[in-house]
């Protein structure tokens, strides 16, 4: 049985060594493909020889513009910031909340009286800066 072996063994050795089969070659080069775009009614240019041309065709209003890839702006990423967040609700929330001189929620009328001294000091300051020369 090793006699059989051996000489299996060293034929499976002898065919790793042989050079590979050549693959099988090309006369033709690669074929040339060309994508272009046309506007309104200009003629789509032939191929020389073995060349493709491929042609897309647009309205003439396009010829000028700035490509539609480049027109759209990036989304923002993340969104707002949460500071302006945090503003938003507060400020939404300010008429519910007391001392807000709002008809809207309990204690909503609690800040009508110093709203209103707020306005009155504001008015009596505009006077007095505007009488004196």
């Amino acid at each position: 049985m090793m006699r059989l072996s051996r000489p299996l063994l060293i034929a499976g050795l002898a065919a790793l060594m042989l050079p590979a089969a050549p693959a099988v070659a090309q006369d033709d080069p690669p074929q040339k493909i060309f994508n272009l775009i046309v506007f309104g009614d200009d003629p789509c240019p032939t191929g020389a020889g073995e060349e493709i041309v491929v042609c897309a065709r647009k309205p003439e209003s396009e010829r000028y513009r700035i490509p539609k890839k480049l027109r759209e702006k990036p989304e923002e990423v993340g969104g707002p910031g949460w500071g302006s967040q945090v503003a938003t609700m507060e400020q939404t929330q300010r008429q519910i909340l007391p001392n807000s001189c709002s008809a809207i929620g309990s204690n909503g009328f609690t800040g009508c009286t110093a709203q209103m001294l707020q306005q009155w000091f504001a008015e009596r300051r505009m006077q007095q800066s505007s009488s004196t020369p």
